[in-house]
């Protein structure tokens, strides 16, 4: 079978690419006029969709609500930990070295500072650290800034060094063919010379911002060694964003509360976890799947995939249950962050771009257990498809109805069907307030508000409604029905200040 559809692809493929690129903005405008059209001819049907949505979508309240404090509780435990004494006995730690990539552009020297200095404070021996700065050669001052760095910080690990990307034809400005081309030089300087083992040497990509938890590499470290398929293994930590959680305006505060949890609560969730934003993976691994792609801009999630069908479904992700640090989108001005969100989401949802490769690598790919590869696929497509559609079926679909088909009103379904929506959503207020509890017990204490700010915070709640069209469900629409009518998405960097 496929053998079928490889010939299919072969034959056709840009119809084939462009097909299926058209998917999850037909879908998502599908399901969100359903209720408006599908209220003239079926609303029987239409009214147990947004009931059985209801349902649903309290059944994943719920669930992260759940996950996230098992995870935050194993994060509690691994804190207490001491890492490095459980790891040194291992077999072959004095091999053990970590490749680090920042890929940067635009972002000052005191924003990235932070993120080194995480490295230096690291209880993993700091001489078989080897930090890349990923800097792009287009930008004014990548030379001046690349200089001042590593002059603050040389010494102080294996080595520090910078990589200048230049534009090159055929490539999509963005992360990933900046990390692509900083890995390979990295690879060439420190496995052809000798200076790592690259049986035993993990590649870290991290976000400019990212500040890792002073543990995270003798974790990783164990987690690796321990592992007899650590070359098939990609490496989470909890990604949050609480580096700036109390300076950015509300609207981004709250989008960022649940994507911190959501993050958290993946990693007891391993058949959804996928490497997201700042990953650990080994660097053998990486050299044998041909380093990451220089064509897309979602990058995370393609380099898995990538992984994971090359191998024959062998990959996986290993959590690390430490919290990584990043900041959410902050500009100098109120309305700049909230713009600075809206394109981070944009930014985000355009990841629906790479749902065309899954699916023919799904299709065409041998020797991969069915089961798992179906379930990985399926989890991907629910969730790009749903992003942006959650919101209005929620938020106003149950209460279109009677204004659509006033006549279906007069039955007992159609008049109690916005009293039983709202019953339904109501109970997901008790999920939001164990989030509350979970999300203050997880963040360190230099991270935590006033109290009085902490009692007006859960009010700034109030304006989920127009948080959740603004900066979540219009990004994503836009950018699946501009992936629809085939047009491309520009690389946009995220301003942080």
């Amino acid at each position: 079978m496929t053998n079928f559809f490889d010939r299919i692809f072969r034959t056709y493929p840009v119809k084939t690419h462009r097909a299926l690129e058209m998917m999850p903005g037909t879908l998502a405008w599908f399901l969100i006029l359903f209720p408006v059209w599908g209220s003239f001819f079926i609303p029987l049907v239409v009214a147990y969709f947004i009931l059985f949505f209801d349902v649903y979508w309290f059944y994943k309240s719920f669930t992260l609500a759940a996950t996230a404090f098992i995870a935050s509780r194993k994060i509690k435990e691994a804190e207490k930990k001491d890492w490095l004494f459980i790891a040194k006995p291992l077999e072959n730690f004095e091999k053990m070295s970590h490749i680090v990539i920042i890929p940067n552009y635009t972002e000052s020297a005191d924003k990235i500072k932070p993120g080194i200095e995480s490295l230096f404070n690291q209880t993993f021996p700091t001489e078989r650290l080897h930090v890349v700065l990923a800097m792009e050669k287009r930008e004014s001052g990548a030379k001046i800034k690349a200089k001042s760095l590593i002059a603050e910080f040389e010494g102080k690990f294996g080595s520090i060094s910078a990589t200048f990307h230049p534009d090159i034809v055929g490539e999509v400005k963005g992360k990933s063919s900046n990390e692509s081309y900083a890995a390979k030089i990295a690879y060439k300087k420190l496995v052809t010379d000798k200076v790592v083992d690259e049986n035993f040497t993990t590649i870290s990509s991290v976000d400019a911002d990212s500040i890792f938890d002073r543990q995270y590499f003798s974790y990783l470290s164990f987690e690796f060694l321990r592992d007899s398929e650590r070359h098939n293994k990609f490496y989470q930590s909890a990604n949050v964003y609480y580096n700036n959680f109390w300076k950015v305006p509300a609207p981004t505060r709250i989008i960022t509360f649940f994507g911190s949890l959501w993050r958290m609560a993946l990693l007891v969730q391993k058949d959804r976890l996928i490497s997201n934003s700042t990953y650990s993976l080994s660097l053998k691994l990486l050299r044998e799947i041909g380093f990451w792609d220089t064509d897309v801009i979602p990058e995370d999630y393609r380099i898995f995939f990538k992984a994971f069908y090359k191998k024959q479904g062998k990959v996986s992700v290993q959590p690390i249950f430490l919290k990584t640090s990043m900041d959410a989108p902050l500009s100098s001005s109120y309305i700049g962050s909230l713009k600075n969100k809206y394109h981070q989401e944009r930014r985000w949802s355009w990841g629906a771009s790479d749902d065309p490769l899954f699916i023919k690598w799904w299709l065409t790919v041998p020797n991969v257990p069915f089961f798992k590869k179906t379930v990985m696929l399926i989890n991907v497509l629910v969730d790009h498809t749903l992003w942006p559609v959650n919101w209005f079926i929620i938020t106003i679909a149950a209460n279109v109805m009677p204004f659509i088909n006033p006549v279906f009103t007069r039955t007992a379904l159609g008049y109690n069907l916005p009293k039983i929506a709202g019953f339904i959503l109501t109970l997901t207020v008790i999920t939001t307030a164990v989030m509350f509890i979970i999300d203050y017990r997880t963040r360190e204490k230099h991270h935590r508000a006033s109290k009085k700010r902490l009692v007006f915070f859960p009010f700034e709640f109030l304006l989920l409604p127009f948080v959740g069209f603004f900066l979540s469900a219009l990004p994503a629409l836009i950018s699946h029905t501009q992936l629809m009518l085939g047009k491309r998405l520009e690389y946009k960097v995220t301003e942080k200040i």
